[in-house]
């Protein structure tokens, strides 16, 4: 899923830096290799790699030849390769779009539409959602969907999933389990701990499972058809998500392709398609309203914030007077926070990047740590910093572009009419049409998950 070049590998070794896992190897100065039995595939090393082949100085044979391997479209704007990189599905997602006996669909995550635009020389404080719904329609998927609204879904079933833990059913401390990344860095370096990981599937996943069912109620036509599910997203790690064969059902699986932030602007280029002068579109619904709750999750602490704008009201039966949780926001790697929860005083950590979480871990294995929930988040900042995301090319910038895309989410969340999750009349609809409640059965048959042990037994 994730390649170093060795013809452009320069032997820097500032992926192995950045790597949380210690899965790249190799000497100073020489071709760096990835050890894919510790990889986790959040494509950090592909977002810092600066050792590249220039359209205007490498052939254009080779540059095709390049192209291909990584089954990348070539974009009508030139543009650089650089020796870390992901398998793309851009050729997968051109040839669904071209078959007429498919129905196309997508979605596109949080973090997106604060970032897609700075490929189109944008700032970061730029909030693109109608340009990208134009964009989307253009490149010919006929419903454009929202993963936002998947966000919100995630805050119902993950925020019952606490109470009822709370209660005494299940383990605690429970974990997030949002980023794949992080996922699978469980399953293979504490598989004993896979118990605490939430059993919700992601957004990006329930998402897909909702598209291919609900959907095919709302528009009987569609039963008829084949739906093909794309999610543009700011991770590579969403790529060996979706290709995760727990997850999927009878309908085959969730989401089909992947495109990262870099992905859909390298399609747009290729299009032809004029980003500058896009009328903004409005998504279509109801699979594409939602509220500022599922917009935060692009930034790190924003999982936690939504469900505690939700788990607080339906412990304390009433509105919050309150709806922003200023403790749990911020940068640093590390946040513990304790937070009131009716007669529960919740302890809570955030955790961003995968390095900080190791010695939580261990203090907690050896019984020298206890609290409630974790969010944990493999990327330095969250999903804003993700490996898909635009590439920062100079390092003294990266700090002060991460806080840019956060406030734009943090601003697009107070703009929104509706906040907390439970009260985005879609996700109501959605409950009272088809799922009944929270956790009941079709809830856990469509949205919920197990996870698979990815280390040998005699190494737990």
């Amino acid at each position: 899923m994730i390649y170093i070049d060795r013809d452009l590998c320069t032997g820097c070794r500032r992926c192995a830096e950045i790597c949380p896992t210690g899965a790249i190897e190799g000497n100073q100065g020489e071709p760096q290799i990835i050890n894919r039995e510790i990889c986790v595939n959040c494509g950090q090393c592909v977002q810092i790699c600066s050792a590249y082949a220039s359209p205007y100085t490498t052939s254009p044979e080779t540059m095709a030849a390049k192209n291909r391997e990584r089954r990348l479209l070539p974009a009508a704007a030139p543009e650089p390769l650089f020796a870390a990189y992901n398998e793309s599905h851009e050729e997968l997602v051109r040839e669904a779009l071209a078959r007429p006996d498919l129905f196309n669909a997508v979605q596109f995550a949080p973090a997106i539409r604060f970032a897609l635009a700075e490929d189109f020389g944008l700032s970061p404080q730029v909030v693109t959602v109608g340009r990208i719904v134009a964009a989307l329609r253009r490149l010919g998927f006929k419903y454009v969907y929202d993963t936002n609204f998947a966000a919100d879904l995630t805050v119902m079933e993950e925020g019952y999933e606490l109470l009822q833990r709370l209660q005494g059913d299940g383990a605690l401390p429970l974990f997030s389990s949002c980023c794949p990344a992080w996922v699978k860095f469980v399953e293979q370096a504490y598989p004993q701990l896979i118990a605490n990981l939430s059993t919700c599937k992601s957004p990006q996943q329930m998402a897909g499972a909702i598209f291919k069912t609900y959907t095919g109620q709302l528009d009987p036509d569609l039963r008829s058809r084949h739906l093909f599910v794309t999610a543009v997203m700011p991770c590579i790690a969403k790529k060996f998500e979706c290709n995760r064969p727990e997850l999927g059902g009878s309908y085959g699986r969730d989401v089909d392709a992947v495109l990262t932030t870099r992905e859909l602007a390298h399609l747009i280029k290729d299009k032809g398609i004029d980003w500058h002068s896009l009328a903004e579109e409005e998504p279509d619904q109801p699979l594409g309203e939602y509220s500022g709750a599922g917009a935060i999750f692009g930034v790190t602490g924003g999982v936690t914030e939504a469900v505690l704008r939700t788990a607080a009201e339906v412990v304390g039966g009433k509105p919050l007077e309150e709806i922003e949780f200023h403790e749990v926001r911020g940068m640093a790697g590390t946040r513990k926070v304790n937070i009131n929860l009716g007669k529960e005083q919740l302890e809570i950590i955030i955790v961003a990047g995968l390095k900080n979480v190791v010695p939580i871990l261990d203090d907690l294995i050896a019984g020298k740590a206890s609290f409630h929930f974790m969010e944990v988040m493999a990327c330095p900042a969250g999903c804003l910093s993700g490996g898909g995301q635009p590439k920062i090319l100079v390092e003294t910038y990266r700090g002060s572009i991460y806080r840019q895309r956060a406030a734009s989410i943090y601003n697009h969340d107070r703009d929104l009419p509706v906040r907390k999750a439970h009260e985005n009349p879609a996700i109501k609809q959605l409950y009272a049409d088809f799922l009944g409640q929270p956790l009941g059965e079709l809830s856990h048959a469509l949205l919920h998950t197990h996870y698979t042990v990815r280390r040998s037994e005699e190494n737990v």
